[in-house]
């Protein structure tokens, strides 16, 4: 007869597994958080570029519906304006876009009278990179 031999006591085996597993725990939340943040930066410069889009689509709509008036809705104002409402609208325009988007806005809409296509820029800065970020539209005004 042999006689029992008395059980191995492993001390301390559940402590180390239960540090490894809220080790991986701990990198895997990091990682989402990365994530999140990555995601949220980049939805905020689409809105960015949603809102000038918007904003260039309303001038050139303004243009569309008054084609009388097309010198009047260039920036900077070029030449003699026919329509002091449009000129004022213009104005407005360009401050509600420099209030709308981050950073330094600038505008610019040049009528080519030749062609009849007027083109609007807008330039901003991406609120979370800070680079700069240019918005072109073209239309034919005529």
């Amino acid at each position: 007869m042999t006689a029992a031999r008395p059980a191995r006591r492993s001390r301390g085996f559940g402590l180390i597994d239960a540090l490894i597993a809220l080790s991986l725990l701990a990198f895997g939340l990091l990682a989402m958080t990365r994530f999140q943040t990555r995601m949220i930066a980049s939805t905020t410069e689409t809105q960015g570029r949603m809102n000038a889009l918007q904003l260039a689509d309303e001038l050139i709509a303004s243009v569309l519906v008054d084609p009388a008036n097309a010198g009047c809705y260039t920036l900077p104002p070029a030449g003699a304006c026919g329509s002091a409402t449009a000129s004022a609208r213009t104005a407005e325009w360009a401050t509600r876009v420099a209030n709308t988007l981050p950073g330094t806005v600038t505008t610019s809409s040049v009528l080519t009278t030749a062609t009849g296509r007027l083109r609007v820029a807008i330039t901003w800065s991406g609120k979370e990179s800070g680079e700069t970020r240019t918005l072109e539209a073209t239309t034919d005004a005529r």
